[in-house]
């Protein structure tokens, strides 16, 4: 029983860690500091998110140690906490590009497709 407990703790915990990635907005800011660390502005003018809601999602990211915050001046700066952040969505490329059609055609998944249409961005 302990031994199930303890692999269940740890798919939860994956899981939570999984979502940090699944959320779309959380993923736009993550691609934007892929090629190095950006202010707030930044990344609402790489994103195209609002202020606020770049605000909040970096906290997100922050609080779950996928972003680190450094203040330099007036200035915070955010970039990717491990360079494995970096690898895994370098995998998550590379596995979608194998995989992408089987992916875009799931309805199981909560994406909505009009989504996909709109924002190709979420498919790539």
């Amino acid at each position: 029983m302990l031994l199930m407990t303890e692999s269940a703790a740890g798919l939860a915990v994956k899981a939570k860690f999984f979502r940090g990635f699944g959320d779309p907005s959380r993923l736009n800011i993550i691609e934007a500091l892929r090629n190095g660390p950006r202010t707030v502005g930044e990344i609402v003018t790489a994103t195209g998110l609002s202020q606020p809601n770049v605000s909040n999602h970096l906290g997100c990211l922050r609080d779950c140690g996928l972003v680190v915050a450094e203040r330099n001046g007036r200035y915070v700066s955010y970039h990717i906490s491990d360079d494995r952040v970096g690898e895994i969505l370098a995998l998550a490329e590379s596995l979608l590009a194998d995989v992408a059609q089987g992916v875009y055609q799931c309805t199981r998944y909560n994406v909505a497709e009009s989504n996909l249409e709109t924002k190709p961005e979420l498919i790539r």
